[in-house]
C-alpha cells in the first residue's frame, strides 16, 4: 500500500475537547461568522471561544451589554444574510425570548444555544433538562415553532451544529441547540467536522443587501395589522411546519425490538439511561432505550414503531426534570399503554442504578400485563 493510500484511510483525526469549545469550533467550521452574547454560567465557554477564534476568521464577536440586546444583533445579522449564533443558559434564554419570536415572526434563521442549568429564577448552576417545555411548547409569544436538536455526547454536540444551521437556512427558522451543564463541561474525544467556505453556501434571495438598483427593496417586518394578512402569514408558516414534522424527526432506538419496557430519555439522561439498559438487560430484563434527537419537531414516529412491535408494555420517561418531555410521549400514546416517570432536579443526576432500578420495578409490575390493559 503506497503512503498516499495509507494516508487516505486513516481513521479520522480526533482532539480532546470540552462540549462548549467543541460546538463553537463547529458553529466556525459551519460558516457561523457572527456571535452575539453574554455571559452566563454553565455556557461561558462558548462566548469565550468565540472571542478568540472568531478574529482569526475575520467574523464578528461582540460580547453584548445583555441577552436582549445579544439576540437583537441575531436578527440584525441573520436579516443581513449572515450565518449567526448566539448561545446562553436557561434564564439568560428565557431574556432572548422575545427576540426568538421576533426572529420566527420575519422568517429569519439563527441558531441559538441552551446550555441549561437548574431553575426556577437563578436556581443553580448544575445541569438541567427543566427549560423542555419552554424549547418545545413556550420559546416565545404568537403562533410559532422552533427546531430542537437534543445532544448527548460531545461529539454530537459538534455534528448537530452544522445540521442546526442548515435546517433554519432551509426552512427559514431559529434553531436551537439544546444541551445541559454536564454536555457543556464535560471533555470526551471528538472528530471536528469540515470547513465550509461561507462564499459557497447558497445564497439567500431575501436578505437585507441592497437593492443594486435593480430589485424592489426586501422588507423584514413582523408587524401584519391586518388580521387577515397575520393570519395568512401564520398559516403559511405552519405549513412548512408541517413539512419539518414529516421530514426531520429524529430519533435513535437501542434494543427496542424485543423491549417490553422502553426508557425515553434525552440528552446528558440519554447517557444514564442506556447504561441503566444494558445493566438491566444482563439481569435478563427485556427493556430497551429510545432517545430522541430531535425535541421538535417531537419523533412521534418512532415511538409508533415501538407501540407497533406488539412487545411493549410500558413506557418510561426518564428526565432532570420533574416531568416534562413525559407530556409528549402522552400525547403520542394517547392512553394506548401506561407511561411512567422518574426525574431528579435542581442540578441532580440521575444515577444508572436509580434508573435500573425503576426498570426492574416496572419489569415486576407489568409481568403478566398485556399491551394497554395494564392499570
Amino acid at each position: 500500500m503506497s503512503a498516499a493510500s495509507s494516508a487516505s484511510t486513516a481513521a479520522p483525526k480526533k482532539v480532546l475537547m470540552k462540549g462548549n469549545e467543541a460546538l463553537a469550533e463547529a458553529a466556525l467550521r459551519a460558516g457561523c461568522r457572527c456571535f452575539f452574547g453574554y455571559p452566563i454560567t454553565p455556557q461561558t465557554e462558548v462566548a469565550a471561544y468565540m472571542s478568540k477564534r472568531m478574529p482569526q476568521v475575520e467574523g464578528v464577536y461582540l460580547q453584548a451589554e445583555s441577552e436582549i440586546a445579544a439576540i437583537n444583533m441575531v436578527y440584525g445579522a441573520s436579516a443581513a444574510g449572515a450565518r449567526v449564533m448566539t448561545s446562553s443558559s436557561s434564564p439568560g434564554i428565557s431574556l432572548k425570548s422575545e427576540g426568538i419570536s421576533y426572529l420566527a415572526a420575519t422568517d429569519l434563521p439563527a441558531v441559538i444555544v441552551n446550555v441549561q442549568r437548574g431553575g426556577p429564577g437563578l436556581g443553580g448552576i448544575q445541569p438541567s433538562q427543566a427549560d423542555y417545555w419552554q424549547a418545545t411548547r413556550a420559546m416565545g409569544h404568537g403562533d410559532f415553532h422552533i427546531l430542537v436538536f437534543a445532544p448527548s455526547t460531545v461529539q454530537e454536540m459538534a455534528d448537530m451544529v452544522e445540521v442546526a444551521f442548515d435546517r433554519a437556512d432551509r426552512y427559514r427558522v431559529p434553531a436551537m441547540i439544546l444541551a445541559d451543564g454536564l454536555l457543556g463541561q464535560m471533555m470526551e474525544p471528538v472528530v471536528l467536522p469540515k470547513e465550509i467556505n461561507p462564499a459557497d453556501l447558497p445564497k439567500k434571495d431575501w436578505t437585507l443587501c441592497g437593492t443594486g438598483g435593480v430589485r424592489p427593496p426586501h422588507i423584514v417586518n413582523s408587524m401584519r395589522l391586518q388580521p387577515d394578512n397575520l393570519e395568512r402569514a401564520n398559516n403559511e408558516r405552519f405549513e412548512r411546519y408541517a413539512a419539518i414534522k414529516r421530514d426531520e424527526q429524529r430519533a435513535e432506538l437501542y434494543l427496542c425490538d424485543d423491549a417490553e419496557v422502553v426508557v425515553v430519555a434525552f440528552g446528558a439522561c440519554a447517557r444514564v439511561a442506556k447504561s441503566a439498559v444494558d445493566q438491566a438487560r444482563a439481569d435478563g430484563h427485556k427493556v430497551g432505550l429510545l432517545r430522541p434527537l430531535t425535541l421538535w419537531p417531537w419523533p412521534e414516529d418512532a415511538i409508533e414503531e415501538v407501540i407497533a412491535g406488539g412487545k411493549l408494555k410500558v413506557l418510561l420517561s426518564v428526565e432532570m426534570s420533574l416531568g416534562q418531555m413525559i407530556d409528549d410521549i402522552k400525547l403520542t400514546v394517547n392512553g394506548r399503554l401506561p407511561v411512567e416517570f422518574y426525574g431528579r432536579s435542581g442540578g441532580i443526576i440521575p444515577t444508572p442504578l436509580e434508573v435500573k432500578e425503576q426498570i426492574a420495578s416496572l419489569c415486576a409490575r407489568y409481568a403478566s400485563a398485556k399491551g394497554g390493559d395494564a392499570s
